[in-house]
């Protein structure tokens, strides 16, 4: 606050120093400047009209006296002095001034070879005196505003006495050509108009004496002449033949009359410079004043706050040193705890701390009140959170017993049904129940455990994918490419499979229905390397960096965060298991989920039971997906009959299923002499055919259940169906 005071007051002090530099410097040049070119103008214009040898000589004279201003104005205004005082607004009118001057050559040249007007002449020298009366308006005073009012209303003078000037020098050529033309009676008539109104303008804001001494000028006989002179002027107009005044006659008012103006301008200027005087005392005095006693009372102000200071930075710094504690120390490790289960006492975890009873001490006890209410938040939270995660995991177990359940009822009904069209119905619940087998181990992932499903041994890994495919809503648009016959092992089937379903049908949602997914896997050198390809759109790179970082590492479970909830559980079980997951663009245009399973989940040798019927229901489907996917099968077909004495099987059916033979494999003394000879067979339907295809399945499912399970006490014959190996039968 002193430095700005002592800025603001010596401000002003230098300011009374630059008046009086730019006054001598700018001021008085730019007004013998002003007057020059006024008194160039006026004998120009009289030249223009007369063309008379005199004429021509006092021209000649006064534009050497014009020569003589400007070569002093532009020396002063160009001095250091000067440059240094001045504002960047004053010097750029300075600059503005000296440019015009540089083209008052050419204005001359034009006036002597007749190649101006008095009209255009007179505009020649008019713009350059503006370009010097608004160098008043930029010249630095002092910050009063009375003294600055007085300074703009003489400033306003100075501008009505130039429109009189001007007014005066148009009327000093008319008479000296002798005629008025339209034009020039127009532009007179303009000027009359503007400079009695800039007077009666001016006047209002006159200082008392001033405006006492511009009534006496007004009121003189040289004012009112040539106010009535400008009336018959204008009241004649241009249709006369010559002018209604003669020059001599407009010469002794006009130009006395202008003097009188001009003494009443600079007498008005004495009278604010003498009104400056006390204000620049009283500058002088405040400038003493902010520089002496202020400087006093900022050395006793800082040694007031150093004496002060210290006592509050001590206990700022304890303050400090407790938020920053409770900040880095106390909270994180209330909530590492929290998330271990541990329990924590809020006031062992944030104890009082005393900082005295002045406003800093309150300040401490509100910080008490705020770790105490923090931790005691972290506390409730935690719990909360613990709660809904149990209430999530008890849902969720409920609804996977309960899918269970279904999941056997249902198996136990597609082996006792014959009908094909009822069969595949039973698939379609069948299935509808494994995918909502799949979202109820979705919240079991979310709240932490991990799921019921597990298998003693090692599966395969292509009935691994083959489940997976399953659980998926339009599975028939995944295709799965041969691969490796390695297993995975029982304790990560489950998870893998849950982990390539959400893959998969993340990719079967976002590609075109009339494209395909296809998965592979092939054995690298750190275990098997799944990839699952589809032929989407694809994702943009920042969405992709996005969602591989939280893959790797999946983020603290947000309720809110639940529009990429399958990759949040792909990435769960991908950590719970060392499993690493990364998208990538596909050639296609899509998207290549990469799945590298590590050795430690890898059976080596494992390999598939295979059953030739097994084999061919894989081909078409029937092993998953049902009978009702493969559409009508044609009628058997009958083979010729054999040569007698062939020892050759009478040969296949149209569907490659081998033609029965009456005591074809019984011992020969069990064979009977009389074999009835074959009967023609009868041509089923198509519903016969459709009955005894069904019957054929739910024998094959029956055996292959029994061939992989042959304990009968561990798992009775026909409870479990090879179409659904994602069931959870085998708990761990």
């Amino acid at each position: 606050m002193w430095s700005f005071a002592a800025f603001v007051t010596l401000r002003e002090g230098v300011n009374l120093l630059w008046v009086t530099t730019l006054d001598t410097g700018v001021g008085k040049p730019t007004e013998s400047l002003l007057s020059a070119l006024q008194q160039e103008r006026r004998l120009s214009l009289v030249y223009l009209g007369g063309h008379r040898f005199d004429q021509r000589g006092a021209l000649t004279d006064q534009r050497a006296r014009t020569d003589a201003a400007v070569t002093q104005f532009r020396t002063l205004v160009q001095g250091q002095d000067v440059q240094f005082a001045a504002s960047a607004a004053l010097r750029q009118r300075l600059t503005e001034v000296l440019a015009k001057l540089s083209g008052l050559s050419r204005a001359r040249t034009a006036i002597d070879n007749g190649g101006a007007d008095r009209l255009e002449a007179a505009a020649a020298f008019t713009d350059i005196v503006d370009s010097g009366f608004r160098i008043y308006g930029s010249l630095a005073t002092i910050d009063d505003p009375d003294i600055a009012k007085n300074v703009r209303t003489l400033i306003a003078l100075s501008r009505a006495r130039e429109v009189l000037s001007q007014e005066d020098t148009l009327m000093a050529g008319v008479l000296a050509a002798g005629h008025l033309t339209p034009s020039e009676y127009q532009r007179f008539v303009q000027l009359v108009g503007t400079q009695r109104f800039l007077y009666s303008e001016a006047d209002t804001d006159l200082s008392p004496a001033d405006h006492a001494d511009y009534g006496r000028v007004q009121a003189g006989a040289d004012a009112i002449r040539l106010r009535d002179l400008e009336d018959r002027v204008i009241l004649r107009g241009t249709g006369g033949s010559a002018p209604v005044v003669d020059a001599a006659t407009w010469d002794t008012v006009a130009v006395p009359l202008i003097g009188q103006l001009r003494g009443l301008e600079l007498t008005g200027g004495q009278r604010v410079v003498a009104q400056a005087t006390p204000a620049a005392v009283w500058v002088i005095v405040r400038l003493l004043l902010a520089g002496g006693l202020g400087l006093l009372a900022v050395i006793a102000s800082v040694i007031m706050s150093i004496t002060t200071a210290r006592a509050l930075i001590r206990q700022l710094e304890r303050l400090r040193n407790a938020a920053w504690e409770l900040a880095n120390v106390r909270l994180p490790g209330v909530v590492e705890r929290l998330g271990r289960g541990e329990p924590v006492d809020v006031a062992a975890e944030a104890p009082p701390l005393a900082f005295g009873s002045d406003e800093i001490g309150q300040v401490g006890a509100a910080f008490n009140a705020v770790q105490q209410t923090a931790v005691r938040v972290a506390v409730e939270q935690a719990e909360l959170r613990r709660s809904v995660r149990d209430v999530f995991l008890n849902l969720a177990r409920r609804t996977q017993a309960l899918v269970h359940r279904q999941l056997t009822v249902l198996d136990t009904m597609e082996r006792r049904e014959t009908s094909a069209e009822g069969l595949e119905n039973l698939f379609r619940v069948d299935h509808l129940a494994t995918r909502m087998r799949r979202n109820a181990e979705n919240l079991i992932v979310l709240s932490g455990a991990a799921p019921g499903r597990g298998w003693r041994h090692a599966v395969a890994l292509v009935d691994v994918v083959r489940g997976a495919v399953a659980e998926v809503e339009e599975y028939t648009r995944v295709t799965v490419l041969p691969m490796t016959s390695a297993g995975i092992v029982g304790r990560a089937v489950g998870d893998i499979m849950h982990l390539l379903a959400e893959l998969i049908e993340n990719a079967v949602s976002f590609s075109p229905p009339y494209t395909v997914v296809q998965v592979g896997a092939q054995p690298v050198a750190n275990g098997i390397a799944v990839e699952i390809e589809d032929r989407g759109l694809g994702m943009s790179e920042a969405d992709r960096a996005a969602a591989n970082e939280q893959l790797r590492q999946p983020p603290e479970f947000n309720m809110s965060s639940t529009a990429q909830l399958g990759l949040y559980v792909v990435g769960r079980l991908a950590v719970r298991h060392g499993i690493q997951v990364r998208l990538k663009d596909s050639p296609y245009g899509g998207t290549t989920a990469v799945i590298l399973i590590p050795r430690t989940l890898v059976a080596e040798g494992h390999e598939v039971p295979a059953e030739p019927v097994e084999a061919e229901l894989a081909e078409v489907g029937l092993a998953e997906v049902g009978l009702a996917e493969v559409g009508p099968v044609p009628p058997p077909r009958e083979d010729p009959e054999p040569p007698p004495g062939s020892a050759e099987p009478p040969g296949t059916t149209e569907v490659g299923l081998p033609r029965r033979v009456r005591q074809a494999n019984l011992a020969g003394p069990l064979r009977a002499d009389d074999v009835p000879a074959e009967v023609e067979p009868t041509p089923r339907g198509p519903e016969q055919v459709r009955t005894l295809m069904s019957a054929y399945q739910t024998g094959t499912r029956q055996g292959r259940a029994d061939a992989l399970h042959p304990d009968p006490i561990a798992h009775p014959p026909g409870e479990v169906g090879i179409a659904r190996v994602a069931d959870d039968q085998f708990p761990q």
